[in-house]
């Protein structure tokens, strides 16, 4: 599926996001949930300040959007992050039930799509449905440029050597 104006628009929200969490001491992640061009809920990472290395963006911001949203109504919205999802953030999504996701870089090491498979994986629904919802539309690849920029910013030699272990990749433009 192709980005759409609001896709791109919502991901160079995602990227000051990141850019306020550096200001604020935190590594350079931001997500936010939007139903259509609204937005829902906001998350930058809190895992630095709060030590607690559960609390990344994606999840700060469906904490939020659940205690705005139903449920069922976070179906009709996409999830916004400026790195894929990893892991524990892909579960956090598939049991929220969030129709969609976009992201600008990919994970191939820590992914919850491109490592393990988790934001995708229909068997997850089909197995446990009261638990997983159906996997949610993947648009990848907006506003990598503008992301890798941020990363460099917060740290050129660390972001040197996240791209030289492959920790990050720019995601190709659906």
């Amino acid at each position: 599926m192709n980005a759409s104006e609001t896709d791109r628009r919502m991901m160079a929200r995602c990227a000051q996001l990141a850019r306020d969490g550096v200001a604020a001491g935190e590594y350079p992640f931001g997500s936010l949930i939007a139903r259509g061009q609204t937005i829902i809920a906001e998350g930058v990472n809190h895992a630095v300040r709060e030590m607690d290395d559960s609390r990344h963006a994606e999840i700060v911001a469906i904490a939020a959007a659940r205690r705005t949203l139903a449920k069922r109504a976070l179906r009709e919205c996409t999830l916004y992050s400026t790195v894929e999802p990893c892991a524990m953030c892909s579960f956090c999504i598939r049991t929220a039930g969030i129709g969609r996701v976009v992201f600008a870089l990919r994970s191939p090491v820590m992914g919850g799509m491109s490592r393990w498979d988790i934001l995708q994986d229909q068997t997850l629904s089909r197995r446990l449905p009261c638990l997983f919802d159906k996997a949610p539309e993947i648009v990848t690849g907006v506003h990598a440029e503008e992301v890798q920029k941020g990363w460099s910013n917060w740290n050129p030699l660390g972001w040197r050597a996240i791209t030289l272990l492959g920790l990050f990749v720019k995601a190709q433009k659906q």
